[in-house]
């Protein structure tokens, strides 16, 4: 079941990302989608991945590749939060 619930605000999360970044900037579309990674889909998606691969290989252990995971993915959406803040109007080409 806990597994369910944070797919769900996984989903959720990216759900929301779209509706708030459509028909923006590219910029405001990495900003909306560098912290919806960080804050939504990291740690939901990284907790959903440990739990299902420790469901399979039939080991607790194995849940701790969420330890690895969640790093990851929060870096990639700082990535994208930076990009957005750093990035210039004037490239923009819509």
């Amino acid at each position: 079941m806990a597994i369910i619930v944070a797919l769900a605000v996984a989903i959720l999360g990216s759900a929301t990302a779209y509706q708030l970044s459509k028909e923006k900037s590219k910029k405001r579309k990495y900003i909306i989608w560098g912290i919806t990674t960080m804050v939504a889909i990291a740690p939901f998606l990284s907790f959903s991945i440990g739990l299902t691969y420790a469901i399979i290989v039939r080991n607790g252990w194995a849940a701790l590749i969420m330890v690895y995971l969640f790093p990851v993915i929060f870096i990639m959406g700082l990535i994208m939060l930076l990009v957005g803040i750093f990035k210039e109007k004037g490239t923009e080409s819509i």
